[in-house]
């Protein structure tokens, strides 16, 4: 039999309401309790995702009264006739985002026997991360009794062509409308619809021919919601079923145009920042002028430093970690933050004691073969997009 790589699924999604069902991912406005707190005063009493998810804002130490609350809600949802059923299909969808362009994908199963999330596997689909073991208890515990899976998970596929998800947004006159509405709070608008039979072959059929043959196969690199597909691996490790042994995805081009990657700086505080810089320059073997060389402006106080090393990582962000991960163990008092654009980074570097590192980021085109090369990218490599453009919860299956 015909391997395939992506599956169709019994979607379930609200008969009404879409405008108070769908929430952005919990993973974002971590330090924002009163986006989350707006969010449940404009959802009131309506059936939404924001009942069956935990908003990581309100993660703790002991979470099982909120795991408890999350897996009543969704019973109450399946036993209630909240959902409309869609057997065995796949979810074509159109994101307008904030900006006004539309990132396109298609929502299905993957085989959790082709993920990894350990860093070297030559797994199909692979964490672009390195995956921090901390933070998968916390959502093993919410999905591990949960009936029902709702995900926010999305997979890139190298697809320079656009010939596997592209195709589907000249058919859609002929696919069957589920969704067509605003996303809440700045999220733009989504629609979706359902593939017919052929273009759902023809999507399967795009993505084996994606995967080509050979032993280092990469179709799938995780773009967002890394840990939570950890999560997913980990439950179905403990109890192998049928149903644990797959996971809900959208799948979107690396190369959609409204896909920008942005770099995430570093920033070390409690630091002498002279004294970091050289360590860094010693750790890399010395400064270095080579065609390879990577290149890293420091900046402390009302200073910079230009300074060019080897590289010890296929991205300059993998080098300059190297080094950074080191430096914290032999350390104790120093800190390391990850920090979003180069006017907050300079703003933040002109404490005492404090130097922050910029880089160039990683090109789209670069993703699949840096993970090749050095396996899982390290943590905060890089954002797609912001927050408000991040996926949003809305199709679910049972478990």
């Amino acid at each position: 039999m015909k391997k395939e790589y992506f599956y169709p699924a019994d979607i379930l999604l609200p008969k009404e309401n879409f405008e108070k069902w769908a929430v952005i991912a919990c993973d974002q406005y971590t330090s924002e309790p009163e986006y989350w707190e707006s969010v449940g005063k404009y959802v009131g009493n309506s059936p939404s995702a924001l009942n069956i998810i935990l908003p990581e804002v309100y993660l703790s130490g002991d979470n099982g009264a909120a795991v408890a609350r999350i897996n009543a809600n969704m019973r109450k949802y399946l036993n209630s006739g909240v959902f409309s059923t869609y057997e065995k299909t796949f979810v074509y969808t159109e994101r307008t985002l904030s900006d006004g362009r539309i990132r396109k994908g298609a929502v299905g199963l993957i085989d959790l026997e082709d993920y990894s999330f350990k860093k070297g596997d030559r797994a199909l689909i692979r964490a672009t991360e390195e995956t921090v073991a901390e933070r998968i208890p916390p959502r093993v515990e919410i999905r591990k009794d949960a009936p029902l899976e709702i995900p926010h998970v999305m997979l890139l596929i190298d697809d320079p062509s656009g010939a596997v998800i592209e195709p589907l947004a000249s058919k859609t006159g002929g696919f069957s409308l589920l969704y067509d509405f605003d996303l809440m709070k700045n999220g733009g608008h989504i629609r979706g619809f359902a593939l017919d039979s052929g273009s759902a072959a023809a999507l399967q059929s795009g993505l084996s021919a994606l995967a080509g043959e050979g032993e280092d196969r990469l179709l799938f690199a995780v773009g967002d919601g890394n840990h939570s597909l950890a999560a997913a691996k980990e439950c179905y490790r403990l109890k192998k079923t049928e149903r644990s042994r797959y996971a809900l995805v959208e799948i979107v081009n690396i190369h959609d145009a409204s896909l920008e990657f942005e770099p995430i700086y570093r920033l070390l505080s409690g630091v002498d920042p002279q004294s970091v810089i050289n360590g860094f320059i010693a750790f890399s073997g010395g400064e270095y002028g080579g065609s390879d060389a990577q290149r890293f402006t420091c900046v402390y106080g009302g200073s910079s430093r230009r300074v060019s090393v080897r590289p010890s990582a296929k991205l300059a962000v993998g080098t300059l970690q190297n080094f950074i991960d080191k430096y914290i163990k032999e350390n104790p008092g120093a800190e390391t933050d990850y920090i979003h654009g180069e006017q907050s980074l300079r703003s933040l570097a002109a404490r005492e004691k404090t130097v922050g590192f910029i880089f160039d980021g990683m090109k789209k085109n670069e993703l699949f073969d840096a993970v090749k090369q050095d396996g899982a990218l390290p943590r905060k490599t890089f954002s797609m997009g912001g927050a408000d453009d991040k996926r949003f919860y809305l199709e679910c299956r049972k478990l």
